[in-house]
């Protein structure tokens, strides 16, 4: 049985423009994050692909992880993730095989099927591309190639990207990619930060799945997990409240944008949106670092995952910071 001193953590930045803020400070604080985790001992620092959303800053997904590549030196970054069918595999093999070439040896590329956007959005993104999630399997192939050796006949190549072999990971909500990662032998990462319902039985299909490969000779598995902690409960979950908010908008389709916490969310959520609400965050970590510990060792128990990697969207950005101060306690043990 796998311990928490044990397991590795990482941060998926989400990049929030808070209410009354703006994307350049968002970006700022994106930065001041990677450079406070990298302290904490954290693995890697990803950031993801969204679209059309005023309350995410990181939509220029490649462009974010050199600026934030650049002010670190250590922790690993990359996509938490590409949503491939946005882009032509060629584009996305280049601009990653120029961000390893700059920064070798900590460039992850985790690749989605999911548009990241609402439909009207992925036909702006797209434009005269068929672009489709149906093709996913074959552009993960398609991808890997580029960034893999170049072999005699190969008439087109990633330059950069050609023999730099950045590690490509798969993304899921879903069983999808939970087989695909599997059969190809690529790490699986499940978004159990906002899907926490299919998290086992992904989990399964990947492990049964899985097939040894040139990158992986067995399953590896990371978990999203959203985060909110605090000296003590009660702080965590006023904190929680700014989260609560944010999904609740999100349910609604209204602004993302980070609001501050609140007393009470007594009439601001109907009784089956805050039910709603807590089926996407049924994974939450919300508390004092003994609370999150015991929690954190129970889903390690159930899931032996061998990396978590946290989301902690709140308000005010020394409290993100603090927050993954203290989860660096917790999982150092």
């Amino acid at each position: 049985m796998k311990r928490l001193s044990e397991i590795k953590y990482s941060t998926l930045d989400l990049v929030p423009v808070r209410e009354n803020g703006s994307a350049a400070q968002s970006l700022r604080n994106s930065l001041d994050l990677a450079q406070h985790v990298e302290k904490f001992g954290y693995n890697r620092f990803w950031v993801a692909e969204h679209h059309n959303m005023d309350g995410i800053a990181s939509s220029a997904t490649s462009v974010l992880l050199g600026y934030l590549a650049g002010g670190t030196s250590t922790i690993r970054v990359g996509s938490g993730g590409v949503m491939l069918p946005n882009h032509a595999p060629l584009v996305i093999a280049e601009q990653f095989g120029t961000l390893e070439s700059l920064y070798p040896g900590r460039i992850d590329l985790g690749l989605g099927r999911a548009p990241g956007s609402d439909q009207m959005t992925a036909r702006a993104l797209r434009r005269e591309r068929s672009g489709s999630a149906d093709e996913f399997p074959e552009d993960v192939a398609e991808l890997v190639r580029y960034l893999g050796p170049r072999t005699p006949d190969q008439r087109i190549i990633a330059m950069p990207g050609t023999g730099t072999n950045v590690p490509v990971w798969l993304l899921g909500s879903s069983l999808f990619s939970a087989q695909l990662a599997g059969e190809r032998g690529l790490p699986y990462a499940f978004a159990s930060h906002f899907a926490p319902r299919f998290m086992h039985e992904a989990i399964r299909v990947y492990r049964n799945h899985f097939k040894p490969s040139a990158v992986l000779d067995k399953p590896y598995v990371m978990l999203g997990v959203p985060l909110v902690a605090a000296d003590t409960d009660e702080q965590a979950d006023y904190l929680a409240t700014s989260v609560y908010q944010r999904i609740l908008a999100l349910m609604r389709g209204q602004s993302l944008v980070q609001r501050p916490p609140v007393k009470t969310m007594d009439g601001l959520w109907l009784p089956h949106e805050k039910e709603a609400v807590g089926d996407f965050l049924g994974l939450a970590m919300v508390g004092s670092p003994q609370k999150i510990r015991a929690k954190l060792e129970v889903l390690i128990e159930q899931t032996q995952a061998d990396e978590l990697i946290f989301t902690c969207d709140l308000y005010e950005h020394a409290d993100r910071v603090h927050s993954y101060e203290l989860l660096a306690q917790v999982m150092k043990g």
